[in-house]
């Protein structure tokens, strides 16, 4: 039996059924409007971490002046990718997001490979984070309260914290997100207000939107340290089903969300260059490294600003965790409800709705990589060698990855997706602009891939440099065989990938 999910539902047996509302299985509806969806999403961004340690690390490592140019490049590519992927969350309505939508484009088979590549790279963006937090909350305890302790242990009381929130309705977390995110991007618009208003020894110059400034072997590996500075935009299709309107909020809230960020980040890295000086900002970031925020906002805004940005810096990673957590967790919900992983998943917990079996999972793994990471770390307290060049590094980068090839992968899909029902002609440009953004996200997958020594801060001839990546590609595989072995074993659950809980309800109809 087939069906179109672009409906709100099909009648059957005498009743309604819903695409995605069904009581079975399925998340709570109407729980998010625009402002809620939007927070959760937004907060993934996490726009301090981005503004005080992405942007000088790319500044000082790749020596690329034009970073701000870079933002408005990949701008420009991830909107002309959303065109497509928000047509296609019109049809689609699944918390499995990425790997339904490739599953209803490419097939179960190539959709069980996306969907565990897209639990493992989710994974690991949160878990990475837990490095740069702990190391943060020890060195802020070190220097107001007198007190040394080790970076694991405020990382693993975040993950419980985490994991707690983790089980509240999907509305109470987006507005402890929402608070988050609200106070840091204020503090951020106030530093770049004052960086225009006291600019460097070259005063307000443009020269970092120059094309000149993308030149040097430094700008594809720069492309990669920035496209991970947007993830968190792709993520609004894994709520459709907790919203009241799917088909016009997830849309909107993408939309929405990558223009912002785009805007948002191209102005804040311009006005680090302006408070620099375009010809310093690479040796200020080089010498100031994850400070270099921090010392500019000394100078104009005094210290008690700049104390209130470290604790600011830290509740923003709290909000990206909790983020990247909740996608987690729906993303295990949705491959438990379809078979591919232990019906357990498939379940949600009590009276708030949530996929309380995926948070568990979630937090049980953030919590066992972070002590391995732990009892690995040979370090005096404040050395940041394990927590942030080795944690926070090593799995940010294999999950960029991940979701770079996710979005390349949904790119096609999309283009396979219309064509099969036969509304090539009238999805014309949207196919256009999908494989114009699949291709764009390929080229940075491949840069990624290979500088990949360079992101993670280890020499060519490492084996970090192939084994690292290698995870996605083991994901990916296990994945695909996965799929395989459903289709020769378990063909009904094959069929079922990618369509949520639609299928359920569909069953529910036959039965009675």
């Amino acid at each position: 039996m087939t069906t179109d999910s672009s409906s709100t539902s099909t009648s059957a047996a005498g009743g309604g059924i819903s695409t995605f509302k069904g009581q079975e299985r399925a998340l709570r509806a109407d729980r998010l409007g625009t402002g809620g969806l939007l927070l959760s999403v937004l907060a993934a961004t996490a726009p301090l971490m981005v503004v005080a340690g992405v942007m000088p690390t790319t500044f000082a490592v790749m020596g690329i002046v034009g970073q701000p140019l870079l933002f408005v490049v990949l701008g420009v590519v991830l909107i002309l990718f959303s065109v497509g992927y928000a047509e296609m969350s019109r049809h689609v309505h699944n918390a499995g997001a990425f790997y339904a939508y490739i599953s209803r484009g490419l097939g179960g088979t190539a959709g069980a490979g996306a969907a565990l590549v897209a639990l493992v790279a989710y994974n690991a963006l949160q878990i990475g984070i837990y490095g740069i937090f702990g190391f943060e909350v020890s060195g802020l305890l070190a220097t107001y309260a007198d007190v040394e302790i080790a970076w694991w242990i405020p990382a693993l009381v975040a993950a419980l914290a985490v994991g707690l929130l983790g089980w509240l309705k999907i509305d109470v977390n987006a507005r402890v997100l929402g608070v988050l995110l609200v106070v840091e991007v204020l503090l951020v618009v106030i530093f770049d207000i004052a960086a225009l208003a006291d600019p460097g020894k070259e005063g307000l110059s443009l020269h970092a939107f120059n094309p000149d400034t993308l030149t040097g072997a430094g700008v594809g590996t720069a492309l990669c340290f920035c496209i991970a500075a947007f993830l968190g935009f792709e993520q609004a299709p894994v709520y459709a089903e907790e919203t009241s309107r799917p088909h016009v909020l997830v849309p909107r809230v993408m939309f929405f969300a990558v223009g912002g960020v785009a805007v948002f980040f191209a102005l804040s890295s311009w006005a680090l260059t302006v408070a620099t000086g375009p010809s310093a900002i690479v040796g200020t970031a080089q010498k100031q490294s994850a400070g270099m925020l921090f010392f500019l906002t000394e100078s104009r805004l005094g210290g008690t600003f700049t104390d209130v940005l470290h604790v600011l810096f830290v509740t923003g990673m709290f909000a990206a965790l909790l983020s990247f957590h909740n996608v987690v967790a729906r993303y295990a919900f949705a491959m438990g409800r379809e078979g591919l992983l232990p019906a357990a998943f498939g379940r949600t917990s009590g009276t708030s709705g949530a996929p309380g079996t995926g948070s568990l999972l979630q937090t049980a793994v953030a919590v066992v990589v972070v002590a391995a990471f732990a009892i690995a770390d040979d370090k005096p307290v404040g050395d940041p060698t394990a927590p942030v060049l080795q944690l926070f590094t090593w799995l940010g980068n294999i999950g960029a990855l991940g979701v770079i090839l996710l979005m390349a992968a949904a790119s096609l899909s999309v283009i396979v997706f219309f064509v099969r029902r036969g509304a090539a002609g009238a999805q014309a440009w949207r196919l256009v602009t999908s494989a114009l953004s699949g291709l764009a996200l390929l080229v940075i997958a491949g840069y990624t891939v290979k500088d990949f020594e360079v992101l993670v801060g280890v020499g060519p001839d490492s084996s970090l440099s192939w084994v690292l990546p290698g995870v996605i590609g083991l994901a990916l595989v296990a994945g695909l065989l996965l799929g395989l072995v459903l289709r020769a074993r378990a063909p009904e659950k094959h069929a079922r990938i990618g369509l949520g809980n639609e299928a359920f309800q569909l069953d529910k109809a036959a039965s009675s």
